[in-house]
């Protein structure tokens, strides 16, 4: 069956990095465009990344350009966030999502927390 499952996520300081990492299975995975969402307390589901099936050509939300890069594996089936100089407005559950036409699969979320 489709998986996606997201590891990574943590506590960190303001000015920290953390990497995100989405194991995906039980689909073809080079042949969808992958993303990463958020979504705060309180707040909608928001679209961090994306990254298209081979890995080109990404794109970001103004708010974590020049701090977070997408990036993925088709040989292993991963895609990552790297996310940098976080701040406490990060604080989220990041959510990875595969996408093809009618197929859009989700993983169950990871948290990320920025606190001093």
């Amino acid at each position: 069956q489709v998986q996606l499952v997201e590891s990574g996520g943590g506590l960190v300081q303001p000015g920290g990095s953390l990497r995100l990492s989405c194991a995906a299975s039980g689909f073809t995975f080079s042949r969808f465009f992958m993303k990463w969402y958020r979504q705060a307390p309180g707040k909608e589901r928001e679209l961090v990344a994306g990254i298209i099936s081979g890995g080109g050509s990404t794109n970001y939300a103004d708010s974590v350009k020049g701090r977070f890069t997408i990036s993925r594996d088709n040989a292993k089936n991963m895609v990552y966030l790297q996310m940098n100089n976080l701040k406490p407005e990060d604080t989220a559950v990041y959510y990875c999502n595969a996408l093809r036409g009618v197929w859009d699969y989700w993983g169950q979320g990871t948290q990320v927390t920025v606190s001093s």
